[in-house]
């Protein structure tokens, strides 16, 4: 990372083609308790379709925080989330033969002149518009099994499907409809206008998906999971990987956590120094598990403030959701559910475990199963805790909830706030929850 002055706000407009890692061209270094603002394009399909990108997403390039040193950990306090695309389109994916080598999310090629990774033009709208500039032939790698167009509201609280009139109206003015900022280089997806589950409804919530630190190898950025990443190893691209090992370096920022909005605290590891911070991937909603792949990619922008916490030494992330999208058992107790429980204490002769915070481990893996296992391990590593301890407390005070299939999870428990101490986050605990 380049040396650069230390700014106690730093705004990114600048992005990387698909990738991240230490060698990508730095953005900045915000203060440790600085503000970064962010104006990030959509991620994966235009990236997915537009031909020249190393990785499935287009996100900030990384932005250094000070004192930030590898085995710290840095909290981002995500302060504003906010929708300025007026229309996305989504859906499931089918790949197009001929169009990619090992990966179709990273090693792209023309299917006619073989050129890898090659520039490309729009011509028209639908699935045939991303034309091979040194040929003209159909370059992109991606079309739609099932696909649709939505519309949001002004204020960006509902969505609603188009007909196949009202998704070309929309693919005539793509850009425009999907406010790319003006250095994004990708195609907008609007362009292919799907038009099937016209005339649905739904409601919005935007959250980001793809954010967190540098890892200490360059990763396409949609891999960097322990289940988007699978698809590395063994592939004979650059990115190729060797083994599971290898893998472990990643920082989990792909995460498609719906929880990770406005007012969330994520706590990511530090694996390089300065920490990289990048931001990208911004949906404007997904039910759990984002179960046709993808969703909603929109423009947005996102305001974060830092603060770097000394020696976590984490492997992966720590979310500290919203306290009305924790489950219900995971909750903080309230006055009256305390005082029961002192009572109820003292009838048994029991001392209570009154100090009591919620926390949320991030895990991934191949399958949930593995992502579930994954989230054991750094559970049990953070708070010093036996594996049968961690299931134990999550059965009864937490629970395991998919936030992507085939395998991210946040396994959540009340965590005892002495353990949270001794770590150095408990301070973020009861400033989340007013404990």
């Amino acid at each position: 990372m380049a040396q650069t002055e230390i700014q106690q706000e730093l705004t990114v407009d600048q992005y990387t083609l698909g990738l991240v890692g230490p060698d990508q061209e730095w953005a900045g270094t915000v203060a440790d308790g600085g503000t970064i603002r962010t104006h990030t394009p959509p991620a994966c399909w235009g990236p997915m379709i537009t031909p020249s990108f190393r990785g499935g997403h287009e996100v900030t390039r990384p932005i250094g925080v000070e004192n930030a040193e590898v085995g710290d950990a840095i909290a981002l306090k995500i302060r504003d989330v906010e929708v300025t695309s007026v229309a996305t389109a989504t859906g499931s994916m089918r790949e197009r033969e001929g169009a990619f080598g090992d990966d179709p999310f990273v090693d792209h090629r023309c299917p006619e002149c073989g050129t890898v990774w090659p520039e490309s033009v729009v011509e028209g709208t639908g699935e045939e518009s991303i034309r091979c500039a040194e040929c003209g032939a159909n370059a992109s790698a991606f079309g739609f099994e099932y696909g649709y167009t939505v519309a949001f509201d002004e204020d960006r609280t509902v969505g609603l499907t188009m007909d196949a009139e009202g998704a070309h109206g929309l693919a005539e003015r793509a850009e425009e409809v999907m406010a790319l900022p003006e250095n994004s280089r990708q195609h907008p997806i609007v362009l292919y206008e799907p038009d099937e589950m016209p005339g649905t409804l739904g409601h919005l919530r935007p959250f980001v998906g793809n954010v967190g630190t540098t890892p200490p190898i360059e990763l396409p950025d949609s891999h960097n999971a322990g289940d988007f990443g699978q698809f590395l190893i063994g592939a004979e691209h650059d990115w190729g990987l060797a083994d599971e090992a290898e893998l472990e370096q990643r920082t989990d920022g792909h995460m498609d956590v719906n929880e990770v909005r406005e007012g969330a605290v994520l706590i990511a590891p530090v694996k390089v120094d300065g920490g990289g911070v990048y931001v990208g991937d911004l949906h404007a909603n997904q039910g759990d598990g984002e179960l046709s792949l993808h969703t909603t990619d929109v423009s947005g922008r996102t305001e974060i403030d830092v603060e770097v916490i000394e020696g976590l030494d984490i492997d992966g992330p720590l979310l500290l959701p919203n306290e009305e999208d924790l489950p219900h058992i995971a909750q903080p107790y309230s006055d009256a559910e305390l005082e029961t429980g002192r009572a109820l204490a003292a009838e048994h002769g029991v001392d209570l475990e009154a100090e009591m915070g919620p926390l949320q481990v991030i895990g991934t893996g191949a399958t949930i199963n593995d992502a579930t296992d994954n989230a054991f391990d750094r559970a049990g590593s953070l708070l010093d805790m036996s594996e049968g301890e961690v299931r134990a407390r999550c059965t009864f005070t937490g629970g395991v909830e998919i936030g992507r299939l085939p395998g991210v999870v946040q396994l959540t428990m009340l965590a005892p706030m002495d353990r949270l101490d001794e770590r150095g986050v408990a301070h973020l605990v009861r400033e989340q929850y007013d404990l």
